[in-house]
Order: structure tokens, then sequence, then C-alpha cells
């Protein structure tokens, strides 16, 4: 079973996780999409791989209710963990999640596909597909 942990305010980032399981399970695996509100770290301790999704907020940064505080748990145990990233954004150059991506490699996961997948606004067509492509590279590893 692959979970893939998001949030979502206006429902784009909630649909990369949807495309995400939807590639999980076209490469045979299970795939269960959880909003991070419901979940805290310690149910992906044994976990080895999983995806995590928000959009920008603010300055560029993650949400920081719910998002920020699941990840700053989640990296004590990242060493080893296989994670794939994505989210949405509606203004500024994605710093947000090349700044996610490091602080993820820091803590000793390893980035599937090398890099988090992003979107202007609402996914289009070819930003669903990388999801999708992102949850068969996430089956598989």
């Amino acid at each position: 079973m692959i979970k893939i942990v998001y949030w979502s305010g206006t429902g784009n980032t909630e649909a990369m996780a949807n495309a995400v399981a939807k590639g999980v399970e076209a490469a045979g695996a299970e795939a269960q999409v959880i909003e991070v509100s419901t979940i805290s770290a310690v149910d992906l301790t044994e976990d080895m791989v999983y995806a995590l999704g928000c959009s920008s907020m603010g300055d560029e940064v993650l949400e920081e209710e719910f998002m920020e505080p699941f990840v700053e748990a989640l990296q004590s145990q990242m060493s080893g963990k296989k994670v794939g990233l994505f989210g949405s954004y509606g203004w500024g150059n994605c710093e947000w999640m090349r700044d996610w991506e490091e602080r993820l490699q820091k803590a000793g996961a390893s980035i599937v596909l090398g890099e988090g997948v992003t979107c202007v606004d609402a996914p289009d067509e070819e930003a669903l597909e990388k999801c999708e492509m992102l949850g068969k590279a996430l089956a598989v590893e």
C-alpha cells in the first residue's frame, strides 16, 4: 500500500493526489489517498515509499497549520525513504518545491523522479500525466 498524503486548499493538489494514486494502481500496487489532517507522522514510520503533496502558500512555503508540522515530524524518520513530491502554485518561481526537495534530501530521503511534480493553478492534462508517472515510479520503488 502506497500512501499519498496531501493538503489542498482549492482542490488542485487533491486532483494531483488522485492522479498519483491512479498511476500507482496502473502499475499494479494499492494506493491510499489521505488528507494530511487525518494522519500523523507515526503512521508512515514503517512505510519506505510514499508521496506528499501540498500547494505553495504565502511566501512560497508549505501550508502551516497541517502540512508543515506533519513534514517537520516526518524529518527524523526519513533516512532511506523514497518520497514523491507534488503540488500546485499560483505565483512565484516554484522555490517552495526546491526548498522542500532539499529539506527532505538533507533528512536522508530520496526524491522519486529526482524532483517534485508541480503545476500552476489547476492541473492540466500534462500535469496529471506527470502525476500518474510519479505514481507508477512510486509503485516500482
